[in-house]
Formats: structure tokens, sequence, C-alpha cells
């Protein structure tokens, strides 16, 4: 009985210590149980781009780059990219970000929470007739017609990028912050675009309204170099992760597409199509131009638009994308190198150089695709490349955002 009840002691003992440490683990390896759920996001204007296979290279009656763009096989990984170009309307909403900011910093709409941290009052509304705020708009002799009008030289933005290249090729000795860049642009559109690429050409109207008028809020916005494509890049990842629903889980940073993730997208899923559409013409059936273009010898209304169309224009491809050939040609993340594929990689190509501003001019190349409404329509072939320098702003080169896609689609199954 003695030895029964030494048992039974034992089994209890056991099943309590069992069930305490249920709350901690149970000895079997699971994995941190306390690890938020995922389910994916679903960013608003984006379509979900699933991984594939693509061959990139200039066609074969392209004599004199075959040499150079020999054909190739590569893979991407899923990705979101916008449905259309980035719209004067959206572009606005970043603009009008910096403006307030500005003038909240102005003003001292400051708030500070219990830890000491200071964060900016964006409850308090903002009075632009504030003469605080007068430093904000031109002065004196700057004034045309005595209109009060904003200074956008002050619309200036600090973006940050982190260069984990760097950072996987440094030494032990290398510090955190030696891969931690920082740069303060100008993020307001260079409207003088459209006078400046036309010589003996009257566009000033295009200079005056094009961003400003509600009439082009829903075309593609152009003016904007590169460098403030990715500031409108890293600013879009601020107010998604500022959003309290979105929390922390996406990781990941709205950015500029890279060149191939862009041919691949462009595609719709066609490999070797020659433009988005899949076909091998400009035309359809019925003699109807299928994008936005120079047709002919200049006639350019031919196609329904004499410059930019709405961004939604046309027909999409097949992965549900706009314009992906003409309307604007579109920045991509990737610098240009003429023999790049060459060297390449055939998974996720990416090829980058962040060039300074007193770097030579070769190193300033970005790689820039799919034509634009002044281009003939040999540069709206989906394996045309073409280059444009970071710092240069056209009337005729606009941008949308891409987002790598976090685990797998049902689509890549």
């Amino acid at each position: 009985m003695r030895n029964l009840a030494s048992v039974f002691f034992l089994g209890l003992l056991l099943l309590v210590g069992l069930s305490s440490c249920g709350r901690k683990g149970n000895g079997q390896l699971v994995g941190v149980l306390d690890r938020p759920s995922w389910k994916g996001i679903n960013p608003y204007g984006m379509v979900n781009i699933p991984s594939g296979t693509l061959i990139i290279g200039a066609g074969d009656e392209d004599i004199t780059r075959t040499l150079l763009a020999r054909n190739k096989a590569i893979s991407i990984s899923g990705f979101y990219m916008d449905e259309t170009e980035i719209t004067n309307n959206e572009y606005r909403q970043f603009v009008n970000w910096v403006r307030d900011s500005i003038a909240h910093a102005m003003l001292d709409h400051f708030i500070e929470d219990e830890q000491g941290n200071t964060y900016i009052d964006w409850d308090q509304e903002i009075d632009y007739e504030d003469e605080a705020l007068e430093d904000l708009f031109y002065q004196g002799d700057d004034r045309f017609a005595g209109r009060r009008e904003m200074d956008v030289s002050q619309l200036n933005f600090e973006y940050q990028w982190y260069d984990w290249k760097g950072a996987a090729h440094a030494g032990k000795d290398a510090k955190r912050t030696d891969f931690l860049h920082k740069e303060t642009i100008n993020i307001y559109p260079d409207t003088l675009v459209w006078i400046r690429d036309f010589a003996y050409s009257y566009n000033e109207p295009m200079t005056r309204n094009y961003f400003s008028h509600p009439a082009f809020d829903d075309y593609p916005v152009v003016g904007v170099n590169w460098k403030a494509a990715r500031a409108f890049s890293y600013w879009r990842t601020l107010l998604w992760n500022s959003y309290s629903g979105n929390g922390s889980l996406n990781s990941e940073d709205f950015r500029l597409p890279f060149e191939h993730e862009w041919e691949y997208a462009a595609r719709g899923g066609h490999n070797l199509a020659r433009f988005p559409w899949g076909g091998y013409y400009l035309r359809n059936s019925k003699g109807c131009l299928l994008a936005n273009f120079k047709p002919g010898r200049g006639n350019y209304p031919e196609d329904g638009g004499l410059y930019t169309v709405k961004a939604d224009a046309y027909f999409p491809n097949d992965f549900g994308l706009y314009n992906m050939a003409g309307n604007v040609a579109e920045w991509t993340e990737s610098a240009y190198y003429e023999n790049a594929y060459s060297f390449i990689h055939d998974l996720n190509p990416d090829i980058r150089f962040a060039a300074d501003d007193d770097a030579p001019e070769a190193d300033k190349r970005k790689v820039v695709r799919g034509g634009s409404w002044k281009d003939v329509g040999y540069f709206l072939e989906t394996g045309t490349r073409s280059w444009e320098f970071q710092d240069t702003a056209k009337s005729y080169i606009g941008f949308r955002c891409a987002l790598s896609f976090l685990g797998r689609s049902a689509k890549d199954f």
C-alpha cells in the first residue's frame, strides 16, 4: 500500500508539473507561440504579380543590340505593382504632407508623450494666413501680380535608405552607420520641363496647369527625377506604417521596380510578348491604336491624346496593369549598363549604384522603361531599354511603385 501511495503521489506531482509547464511550453519543439498572425496584405491600387520566368534580351531583328543584350532566361519573385502610374493627385498627397510638416514645425505645433518623445500635432488645423508662415510664400519682388503663392523651393524632404549589399560585403570592423544613408531633396515636380524639353514649341499652358489644375488630377505625374521618385516611395512606406491598423508586420518597403521586374510585369504573363497586350502590332484588328505614343511622323492626337492621357486609359494587360507601354516612360530602381545582360544573375537580377552628386555622369544613368507619349513605337516594346540621368526631370517620365511579396501566393503553386 505504501508503494502504491508513493506511485500515486509521484503521478500527481508529474501531472501538476506538466499542467503548470503548459503555460510556457510542453517540452515539445513547437516554435514561439505568441507570434502575430500573417494573412498577407492587399495594398490599395496595387496588383499582385506572381513569381515567374521570362527570357530577356533584344530580338533577333535588332542586329546592333544582340551582342550587348543577349537572350537570357531569368526568374522573378512575386511582388506587388501599382496598376497605374502615380498620378498628379497621388503625388500631391506627398507634396501636401511635406508642406504641412514644414508648417507644423514653423508653428511649433508639437505634443510630448510620457517618455519625452516629441510629435507633430497633426490634429491641429493649419492656418496658412498665419504671419508665422509668411516665409513659406514668395515675398517682395518675387511676387507676381500681387499673388500669394507658395515658394516651392522650400518643399524639401529627407529620405533614407540602407545599403544592404555594402553591409553584406563589409568587414567585421564596419559600423551600422556606414551603411545608413540620408539625403534631403526638393520634391516638388519641375513644371518647367514642358518648356525645357521642346525647343520652338508652345507648351506654357502645360507648365502652368499640368500639376496644379484639377483637370489633370488623374494624369501621371511628370517632372519628377529618380531621387524624388525614391523619396516618394520612402514616404509611402512611412504613411503605410503610421496607420495603426497595419502595425509593423509589413517589413518590406515601397520602392521603384527593378528593371526586369518591370519587364516581367509589362508582358502580362506572355513570355516573349513584343507589347504588353501580347500582340505584335500597335493597332488592333479594327485599326485602333492600343497605346499613347507618337504614331507616324508626328500625328500625336491620333491615339486619343496630344500629350499624356489618364493613367487608366486604354485596356490593361493580363496582369491588370495600365499603360505599361506609352503615356509616360517609367523610372526603375536599376542602374543602366549597356552590357548588363552578360553578367547579371538569373535569379531576381538586381544591379544598382548609388551615385553621388559629384560622381561621373555615366554613373548617374538609371534605366527607364515603357516609352512615352512623345516616343515612336520602338520604345513601347517590352524589351526596349533606355536610360536617363538620375538628377534629371522630364515631361515624359513618371513612375510607379513596387512592393516585394512575402511568402508564396496561391498563384505561385
